[in-house]
């Protein structure tokens, strides 16, 4: 086994990061990539910083004959942490990231879809309130409603068919995993080639996600006097321009963060670090309560009030108060 691969080896069986072990070892992240992927060496004096952040012998690291298997018996693994490694091979490797690329797309329309559903209703509704449609309130909502039904369960057909389609891959996700040799620099390869794309994709979503909002500004502007005696239909239009333009950026989020994390799961960086996966898998009973009782909380609200228009913003905040959730679940986990 070449330094290269031991570098990677090591630090993956320590759950760091590139990030992390530059930060111990005092040299940049780029450094880590290429010793990591063969570009560079580290000189003497890193190859003795090496051995002791990782607590082996100068000999293992340079040493080609040596394998990390001969430190299996020295090297214990953390509290709670799962001894079963899963190897992947290239062709299995390979194999994950051509599934990724396919359901970015799925997943991504799914979710565009979700977010358009209720474009129908509100026009509908609106234009009805307004007299601009010879239609009665009842069938409007009717015809908003089924529209709306329509595009979540494509949305939902696609999540399923993506979803069964990479139950193969799961693990990757969630258990630790052991790359052959060539998988991490054909990773790291790949996902420097798609950096620039991702991050296009990911500043025009969030550009789009922040501009959507301007519809609704303007029809305030124009009609906000109300010096017209029917002005729902225009806020219907504005909300539903609001809603595409969140789709059609949400829809490139998605699909960009979808194939880059691809690559952070081969790699085990970001949030994939075996850390965070021991930290998942704590958190399983958590995630699947919160996540339901935000969807009965919509779904109720939503049907009650027939807000759809506006109780969309329930996903949002549902999220970042996720993230508060879990920073507090954890906080308790290392008091106890």
């Amino acid at each position: 086994m070449i330094l290269a691969d031991k570098i990677i080896e090591l630090r993956k069986k320590n759950g760091w990061s590139q990030e992390d072990l530059a930060e111990k070892l005092d040299v940049s992240r780029q450094s880590i990539s290429k010793w990591e992927g063969a570009q560079s060496v580290p000189d003497m004096n890193r190859i003795l910083r090496l051995s002791q952040v990782f607590g082996v012998s100068t000999d293992f690291l340079l040493k080609d004959d040596l394998d990390t298997d001969t430190l299996a018996a020295d090297r214990p693994l953390p509290v709670d942490a799962d001894p079963d490694v899963r190897q992947v091979s290239m062709e299995e490797a390979s194999a994950f990231l051509a599934h990724r690329e396919r359901s970015a797309r799925s997943v991504a329309l799914g979710v565009m879809l979700c977010i358009l559903s209720p474009i129908t209703l509100i026009l509908l509704s609106t234009a009805c309130e307004d007299g601009l449609i010879g239609l009665s309130e009842g069938a409007a909502t009717g015809l908003g409603l089924l529209a709306l039904f329509l595009l979540v369960g494509g949305a939902v057909a696609l999540f399923v068919v993506t979803g069964l389609r990479g139950n193969r891959f799961e693990y990757l996700e969630k258990e630790w995993i052991d790359t052959a040799y060539g998988v991490d620099g054909m990773a790291r390869t790949r996902s420097e080639a798609f950096r620039r794309t991702y991050t296009a994709q990911l500043v025009c979503g969030i550009v789009l996600c922040v501009l959507s909002v301007i519809p609704l500004f303007l029809t305030m502007i124009f009609y906000g006097d109300g010096s017209l005696p029917n002005t729902d239909f225009p806020y219907g239009v504005a909300f539903s321009l609001m809603l595409l333009f969140v789709a059609v950026g949400t829809l490139l989020i998605v699909r960009a963060c979808t194939v880059w994390n691809s690559f952070r799961i081969l790699l085990e960086e970001g949030d994939y670090t075996r850390e965070h996966k021991q930290d998942n898998k704590r958190n399983e009973l958590l995630d699947t309560v919160y996540w339901c009782a935000v969807t009965a909380g919509y779904l109720g609200y939503s049907f009650i009030t027939m807000n759809w228009h506006r109780s969309w913003i329930v996903w949002p905040v549902a999220g970042v108060v996720y993230g508060l959730v879990l920073a507090v679940a954890k906080s308790l986990r290392k008091k106890n």
